[in-house]
């Protein structure tokens, strides 16, 4: 790995990103590709540092339902088995010949009694069961209470539903070059008044000592006043950019990091979302060009927003900006 020992002094430093400058803290990456902070906190208790409302909001659908119905069946056991503590004797109503068949007619009592569906086969007899099944009914509102307030918190969690593309390209840009990377609505949603912020953090070498820098990158245009269609967001590499002084194997070798925020005002939440993501420099692919996404359909009555060339690129020539580099080196793009 190649380490930066000077950089463009025009290139403006950030010094409010809140990731550190020391080397030794660095882990890899400062954001995951899905927007993320590449950060794990530790020195409190497991319980402490998680915040179950949000877990459970983040986590994928899947894991969600499997989460709720495992804890459905578990409390569901848990009351079966005080029941079939107590005794079956006082359920009646129950209809079974062995125990195995005792035990399914107290969960079911007890799925029934937890939802208040209440069929009324089976009843409780007694203070010790006809107070559980009050505890069970009591603990069955309030789990769906929860539940559905979680249910509503995830469908209603304002969700930019931005795609952005897998890799940034260092592509031809008017009489130079330029770093552009690709992002797009993938919902039905409107987006309007969408602005774009880039840093790049690069690991260097300064005064014998390695130092996370970041810097400020200037975009062609920051801002679009609609997004319906795909963004390449680009930024210039000119006299203001931190990658002036870049040759191409600094691209591929230097450590450094390119961090991508965007926000827009979403017209149905009637509120802003975020979308956030990242790309090493060992992503940027040297020497490409994105391939449209957008075109007329066949009767020319709308626009086709195709996503899956979101991350499609053919290769470009950009050896004409790099003095005595030769593109022969490995570094240019290859067709997706």
């Amino acid at each position: 790995m190649a380490l930066l020992r000077k950089i463009n002094t025009k290139a403006k430093a950030e010094i409010n990103t809140g990731f550190g400058t020391n080397t030794s803290d660095y882990g890899g990456r400062f954001v995951n590709k899905d927007g993320r902070p590449n950060i794990e906190k530790r020195g409190v208790s497991f319980f402490n540092r998680l915040s179950w409302y949000h877990t459970l909001l983040q986590i994928p659908r899947w894991k969600f339902l499997l989460l709720l119905l495992c804890f459905y069946m578990l409390l569901n056991l848990i009351f079966a088995g005080i029941y079939y503590a107590i005794g079956i004797e006082n359920l009646a109503g129950i209809r079974a010949g062995s125990r195995l068949e005792e035990f399914g007619e107290a969960y079911f009592f007890s799925s029934q009694t937890f939802t208040t569906v209440g069929y009324g086969r089976i009843s409780p007899h007694g203070f010790a069961a006809s107070s559980v099944a009050a505890l069970e009914a009591l603990v069955g509102l309030l789990s769906f209470a929860i539940a559905t307030g979680l249910f509503y918190g995830r469908f209603s969690k304002p969700k930019a539903f931005l795609r952005f593309s897998e890799n940034a390209v260092l592509a031809p840009f008017k009489d130079g070059l330029a770093l552009m990377m690709r992002v797009a609505p993938y919902k039905n949603n409107n987006l309007s008044e969408a602005e774009a912020k880039l840093s790049a953090g690069l690991m260097m070498e300064e005064n014998g000592k390695l130092t996370n820098k970041f810097f400020q990158m200037e975009l062609e245009y920051s801002r679009v006043n609609s997004l319906s269609l795909s963004w390449t967001i680009v930024h210039p590499i000119n006299e203001d950019s931190p990658f002036y002084s870049f040759s191409m194997e600094d691209f591929s070798n230097t450590k450094g990091e390119i961090l991508v925020y965007v926000k827009a005002f979403d017209d149905m939440f009637s509120n802003t979302v975020v979308a956030r993501t990242s790309y090493t420099l060992k992503e940027v692919v040297v020497g490409a060009k994105f391939i449209p996404m957008y075109h007329r359909d066949e009767e020319h009555k709308s626009t086709i927003l195709d996503l899956e060339k979101i991350n499609s690129f053919n290769p470009a020539d950009i050896s004409f900006a790099f003095k005595g580099d030769s593109v022969a080196s490995g570094h240019v793009a290859s067709t997706q």
